[in-house]
């Protein structure tokens, strides 16, 4: 019987993705599953193709954004489910950006699945210094930069305007927050618990942790293999498979041999991915942006993109976008509402990528969390086998797309070079 070591419960599908490249490239072999499953894992079979028995399983939910009474709810369903298949540990991912409002998501979760898992504390820490995301005296940088103050103040859904993680998280859970700072992460998992002892004993329920560096979230991952629930960014994870004595190996991100068209459908509005569809098209590639105040006649939207798509796919890859700069969005929802535009976006450009996979796309990467999310859903792949790493975060993923085999890549809307687009198809070639 496989055992699953870790089991990860990720707030969209883009983080989920960002998760599982972190365990593969620890040498854990992972299956992502989206959405909550209803039945019991099977390891190896032949309707799912998969062969090996897996070490990490992640269940990636669409609750980043939703109220935070449906995120716990999603979250303790998933948490039930793989409670039920024997994991050993449970991970809770959110984004690296620890954007949230102050009602939640991230502390009501916390809190639902430490009262489920009847524990008194977890740790809370966004690091991810592959990504430039690093966090000193509880807070968090973009690179250089506050995260109040690195462009994250202008996020359309979930604007940060404080960098303060200790001063964000209280705001949204009934536990006490403290700080395990880089004093004590610097001297090694020892010392990094005896802080956690003394946090415990001044009633602390959930700590926000330093760390600057991946050898930082090496020693935080070895004081954290007796801790029921770990929480943070997907950075955290590179320092958890030591824990369940693997190491490295290029046997864990195999993947089947990639064929067909290549297409990016790109929904995110951050200033990396704004950078990476500028560059595509300054390479004299093809690419359409919709007008999302087009797409209120989403079928039409949907209809001209497949025209204009199908004569050019044989060429090379083609690229579908709604991705603005955040004063267009703002426009866009002030005509239109911050929910309902969102949602036209979304349902827009999952019915463009699930026309794409049916003229013959089988290499297809979505940029976008909330986007990932409905193109995945529509594309109806229920699971993906976690491959190679294009970018720090964001790996290729196989999956089964209607019982159709089909690269595909969640970028999430931070990550990535300027040429992520056709250096992701490269790399996969």
């Amino acid at each position: 019987m496989n055992t699953v070591n870790l089991g990860c419960i990720a707030d969209d599908f883009t983080g989920a993705c960002d998760l599982a490249n972190n365990l593969v490239a620890g040498g854990m072999r992972v299956l992502l599953l989206t959405g909550v499953p209803t039945r019991a894992l099977a390891f190896a079979t032949q309707e799912s193709s998969l062969t090996v028995p897996f070490d990490a399983v992640v269940v990636a939910l669409k609750s980043r954004t939703t109220s935070p009474k449906d995120a716990a709810v999603q979250s303790l369903a998933a948490l039930r489910w793989l409670q039920a298949q024997g994991a050993r540990q449970i991970y809770l991912k959110y984004c690296s950006t620890f954007d949230s409002t102050a009602q939640g998501n991230i502390g009501p979760v916390c809190d639902a699945l430490m009262d489920a898992l009847e524990t008194d504390f977890t740790i809370a820490t966004p690091a991810f210094p592959d990504n430039k995301r690093t966090v000193f005296k509880g807070h968090l940088f973009v690179g250089d930069t506050l995260l109040s103050e690195s462009g994250m103040q202008n996020h359309p859904l979930t604007p940060m305007g404080d960098a303060n993680l200790v001063r964000v998280l209280q705001a949204q859970t009934r536990r006490l927050v403290g700080l395990v700072d880089y004093a004590a992460v610097a001297r090694g998992a020892d010392t990094v618990r005896e802080r956690i002892k003394d946090l415990k004993a001044q009633g602390v329920g959930i700590a926000i942790v330093d760390a600057i560096s991946n050898d930082d979230l090496m020693r935080l991952g070895l004081s954290l293999k007796d801790m029921p629930l770990v929480t943070g960014g997907s950075g955290v994870a590179i320092g958890l498979p030591q824990n369940f004595g693997i190491t490295p190996s290029e046997k864990a991100s195999f993947l089947p041999k990639a064929e067909g068209l290549q297409a990016v459908v790109s929904g995110s509005c951050s200033l990396a991915t704004n950078a990476q569809v500028q560059a595509f098209v300054a390479a004299g590639l093809p690419g359409l942006a919709i007008d999302p105040l087009r797409m209120t006649s989403g079928e039409n939207a949907v209809h001209e993109a497949l025209a204009w798509a199908a004569p050019l796919l044989q060429n090379g890859p083609v690229l579908v976008y709604s991705t603005a700069e955040s004063t267009a969005i703002k426009k866009v929802q002030s005509r239109l509402g911050v929910e309902q535009s969102g949602a036209w976006v979304e349902r827009t450009l999952a019915a463009i990528a699930k026309g794409l996979v049916q003229l013959g796309v089988r290499q297809l990467i979505v940029a976008g969390g909330e986007t990932s999310g409905a193109c995945v859903q529509a594309l109806g792949i229920p699971q993906m086998q976690i491959g190679p790493q294009i970018a720090p975060g964001v790996p290729w993923c196989h999956a089964f797309s209607d019982s159709m085999p089909l690269h595909i890549a969640l970028k999430s809307g931070n990550f990535g070079g300027d040429d992520f687009f056709t250096d992701a198809f490269k790399m996969l070639a």
